[in-house]
């Protein structure tokens, strides 16, 4: 039995980026939620810190940053995340508080991976 290597595999360039402390695994086409950043719907934004870009037969790792990539995004709009309960009790002595958070997101639409 003979394999061969499978050549429906698209290979996309994706990219390591930070935004807002965290990072974030993208590629043109995604959406992906992050924590609130400052905009409108329609807005674009760039982000340099791009910690890693792989186009899928090569990968190049920052040290950081890799210098001169840039990842593109559109604002899609501004929501709010899932409700997190949060309850307080002390036995014995009558004390429950409950109260809830929910987190202001962005939802991002990558544009492009690219050098600047």
């Amino acid at each position: 039995m003979q394999f061969s290597e499978p050549t429906d595999i698209i290979l996309r360039m994706f990219a390591i980026v930070r935004i807002g402390n965290k990072q974030y695994k993208v590629a043109p086409t995604d959406v992906i939620l992050v924590d609130k950043v400052e905009g409108k719907a329609g807005d674009v934004l760039k982000f340099t810190d791009v910690l890693l870009v792989g186009d899928g037969k090569k990968v190049e790792v920052g040290a950081p940053l890799v210098k001169g990539m840039v990842v593109t995004a559109k604002i899609v709009g501004q929501e709010k995340g899932e409700k997190i309960a949060v309850r307080r009790f002390k036995s014995k002595v009558r004390y429950r508080r409950h109260t809830g958070f929910r987190a202001d997101l962005t939802r991002l639409e990558v544009t492009s991976v690219s050098s600047a």
